[in-house]
């Protein structure tokens, strides 16, 4: 039988200990972890996709076995760091991107326009951007095609305009 100054120490303890570390806490650490394990399933992910905590979501996003359906949800969450975790996915479809490129947000649009693996459909709609800087990064994207180039060439903005001309001429000197 315990001794009543056993009990309190060890209610103490076991206080101090939730207090430290809340139950929610250690829940939602356990739930990122994994989110992050190459080896939870599609399923899980998807579940764990419904997180409350952006963070757990974050981490869903960035994990290339998510499934396409849980990432065009993800597309359109209200946190904008888990926007450009699915713009970064490698398994984001090109109809993603277009739900990316048509973001509020500048900093998403920005990312897509800079990320290596988009295609030259999607940054054709972004060299139409409102966004002076997101064209420039259309302008210097590798996978942007002449056409897009050429009518980049015609900006107002001279930056643009220029990198438009300068990313013509590289292809051209890089063609055997």
């Amino acid at each position: 039988m315990m001794r009543p100054a056993t009990i309190q120490i060890s209610t103490i303890a076991l206080m101090l200990f939730c207090t430290l570390f809340p139950l929610h806490a250690v829940a939602d650490r356990e739930k990122i972890r994994l989110a992050n394990l190459p080896t939870t399933s599609p399923a899980e992910l998807t579940d764990l996709s419904r997180s409350s905590d952006k963070e757990v979501r974050h981490a869903v996003a960035m994990n290339r076995r998510t499934p396409v359906l849980t990432l065009e949800k993800l597309a359109q969450d209200p946190d904008i760091d888990v926007r450009v975790a699915v713009a970064t996915n490698l398994s984001t479809t090109e109809d993603i991107f277009y739900i990316l490129a048509a973001d509020n947000s500048e900093q998403v649009r920005s990312v897509v326009s800079r990320f290596e693996y988009v295609s030259a459909g999607v940054l054709a709609k972004l060299a139409d951007d409102s966004s002076v800087d997101i064209r420039y990064e259309v302008a210097k994207n590798w996978n942007t095609n002449e056409a897009t180039l050429e009518k980049l060439t015609k900006d107002k903005f001279t930056e643009v305009s220029m990198r438009a001309m300068q990313s013509l001429e590289e292809r051209q000197n890089s063609t055997p």
